[in-house]
């Protein structure tokens, strides 16, 4: 089932679980509501540029405590709206003004091959700011009632980068780490060596389904094992390291 509003595109995976895409905005981002009987969690809120929860609402079948894969700006836009929020220790300083660009910046990133809303004021924006109600290290279970969501540390992309994993549905929300595109393995705060630890780590896991956080939905399982063949073999080469290039492997590469 698809369903659209002016903004959000609304994806049904299974009677408990929903994508909610922003394809108006050129990184595609994807955020996901996965209802359990006790409670809701939503597994990143996306840029922000328009309110998230009036798509949530609707959907959600219990209180709604939202998690970021990881602290930048396109996946944690609609924050604000949810002071039930769980981030990962290693960027806890990102969300007390520590984020190492200037917001300058990260508005010129919301209004780039953009269809911007009607009137929207793009100097409004602003890099979501708070403290969590409850901070991972990866590890933990997240439970939602009849539904477990385990959380993995999978550094690389960003310090303290999350995927989560469902066992019991093999669904794996990859979030920045895996998905079709030009993965991000080049700024000061990406760790390349990282990168391919993490991509060890889910390649082990029996996963049904990746549900990554941008563009095609329509992921291989297997797409995690070629990525982390590609990346041994860069490392084996001794190019997996900053500025070593941008490298090509067909609908998808990786920039280091």
């Amino acid at each position: 089932m698809q369903a659209q509003t002016p903004w959000f595109t609304v994806d049904q995976v299974d009677p408990d679980t929903y994508i909610i895409s922003e394809y108006r905005h050129w990184e595609e981002t994807h955020c996901y509501l996965l209802n359990g009987k006790d409670r809701t969690l939503l597994i990143d809120t996306g840029l922000g540029i328009c309110d998230i929860s009036r798509v949530v609402e609707p959907l959600a079948r219990g209180p709604v405590t939202a998690v970021a894969t990881h602290i930048h700006w396109d996946h944690i836009g609609g924050h604000r709206h949810y002071p039930d929020f769980y981030a990962h220790e290693a960027e806890l300083d990102w969300l007390q003004g520590g984020f190492p660009q200037p917001i300058q910046l990260i508005r010129g990133y919301v209004v780039d091959r953009c269809q911007l809303p009607q009137g929207y004021d793009v100097s409004n924006y602003e890099f979501f700011q708070g403290t969590p109600t409850r901070v991972l290290q990866g590890g933990e279970t997240i439970h939602l009632g009849g539904r477990d969501i385990q959380v993995l540390h999978t550094p690389g992309h960003a310090p303290g980068h999350m995927c989560f994993w469902e066992e019991g549905r093999g669904y794996l929300f990859t979030g920045d780490l895996i998905y079709r595109g030009l993965l991000t393995a080049w700024f000061p705060s990406t760790d390349p060596q990282a990168y391919l630890n993490s991509l060890e780590q889910v390649a082990a896991l029996p996963a049904q389904r990746l549900f990554p956080g941008h563009h095609d939905l329509d992921l291989p399982p297997e797409l995690r094992l070629q990525m982390r063949d590609r990346l041994r073999e860069l490392n084996q080469a001794g190019k997996l390291h900053h500025g070593s290039g941008t490298y090509q492997y067909g609908d998808w590469a990786i920039q280091l």
